[in-house]
């Protein structure tokens, strides 16, 4: 009992502090905490601390070399994508490049790129959090190389709150650019609806509110896209108010103030009213809709397969739980961009175009939202986004 209080408990402080210490000073500490996070989870040693490219986190790895001699792949059969409010065409099946070691080691996440782009898949996800940026434009550049055009790729990535306020926004998106070697982005979301604290920006600095900060970064970021920087601009995890911040502008849907194309949120058959009401509002005035834990979440994709309806509907339909989830999505006119760096999954995921759930089964799914049983398996609850 001593030895813990006189030597354990004490080098702990030291050590969460030190490690408190480090993170804050970093440029991005949030993004650093998720890409130390994640590998360790996984029982990889960090790029964070130990660098990229470590023989001991691609021993074994399912994100395997891409062979040299390898060719681009057709694109899926029946392929769907989603017109974005700005016209333009998205693909509506991606890669989402988070929430997993081999999304935050670039050798990794080139690989990773790369595979999906030759496996017929053209939308990529990321975001500044991530801190991938240049892994996934080299990934890109791999294949382009190969034969793959660039207008055929759309790149979403995401601007994190404190890169929010009108400068700060025109001085970080044109860095992505940069850090992602492309002429264009295909789309620049708002990351979150505000700061959350103890986190800052020019507009908490400055005693901006929250809607006014939305609003001033909106206006930078359709000068951006008027420049040309990027072609779509849209949030993400915004509420119906957030999203009345944006819609309800004099000049909305102009060259004066862009209209939302996208509104990435948590999406599947267990998410909280507040997300539904969300994906009602964005269906009504025509904000496409983007999903993220469309398997339920990092932590309960493996218990998803455990529902008994899941199973029942894979076994009916011959497709796997994850396809089964990720096709009902699809047809509630939502794209999905399920993170994987295997490319059997890669391929499994690029296939669920090429079936339909039927209308009792796209409701059967939908009355998951009421069965006890399932939604305990499911217990996330997102970021908190009671704030205005």
């Amino acid at each position: 009992k001593s030895i813990v209080i006189h030597r354990i408990i004490p080098t702990i402080v030291v050590f969460g502090a030190i490690s408190v210490g480090w993170l804050m000073s970093q440029d991005n500490p949030v993004g650093v905490f998720f890409a130390t996070l994640f590998p360790v989870l996984a029982g990889k040693l960090p790029s964070t601390i130990f660098g990229h490219g470590l023989a001991f986190n691609l021993k074994n790895t399912k994100t395997i070399p891409v062979p040299d001699d390898m060719t681009p792949q057709p694109r899926p059969n029946k392929e769907l994508f989603i017109k974005l409010a700005g016209g333009n065409k998205m693909p509506q099946n991606g890669l989402g490049m988070c929430c997993r070691y081999a999304a935050y080691d670039d050798v990794l996440v080139r690989r990773n790129v790369l595979w999906y782009l030759l496996l017929g898949g053209r939308l990529i996800d990321t975001a500044d959090l991530y801190l991938n940026h240049k892994a996934i434009g080299l990934g890109i550049q791999d294949a382009i190389e190969r034969g793959i055009p660039r207008s055929e790729i759309f790149v979403t990535t995401k601007l994190w709150p404190t890169s929010y306020g009108y400068n700060s926004t025109l001085d970080a998106v044109p860095r992505f650019l940069e850090e992602l070697g492309l002429e264009y982005i295909d789309l620049v979301l708002m990351h979150f609806p505000y700061a959350l604290s103890p986190m800052n920006n020019d507009c908490t600095r400055n005693g901006v509110s929250n809607k006014d900060c939305r609003i001033e970064t909106w206006k930078a970021l359709t000068e951006l896209t008027n420049q040309g920087v990027m072609r779509n601009v849209g949030v993400s995890n915004f509420l119906t108010k957030h999203l009345k911040d944006i819609t309800e502008l004099d000049g909305y849907n102009s060259k004066k103030v862009a209209p939302i194309s996208v509104n990435q949120i948590n999406f599947n058959p267990w998410i909280d009213e507040y997300l539904v009401e969300s994906y009602e509002f964005c269906m009504k005035n025509k904000i496409s809709v983007t999903a993220y834990g469309s398997l339920g979440g990092v932590l309960q994709h493996s218990e998803m397969k455990t529902v008994e309806t899941l199973q029942s509907l894979s076994d009916k339909y011959g497709r796997s739980t994850s396809q089964i989830l990720l096709r009902w999505a699809m047809q509630k006119n939502i794209a999905v961009i399920a993170g994987t760096g295997n490319p059997s999954h890669m391929k499994e995921n690029l296939g669920i175009s090429s079936f339909q759930l039927s209308k009792q089964d796209m409701a059967v799914i939908d009355e998951l939202r009421n069965d006890e049983s399932a939604r305990k398996l499911f217990s996330y609850k997102g970021f908190p986004l009671d704030q205005d």
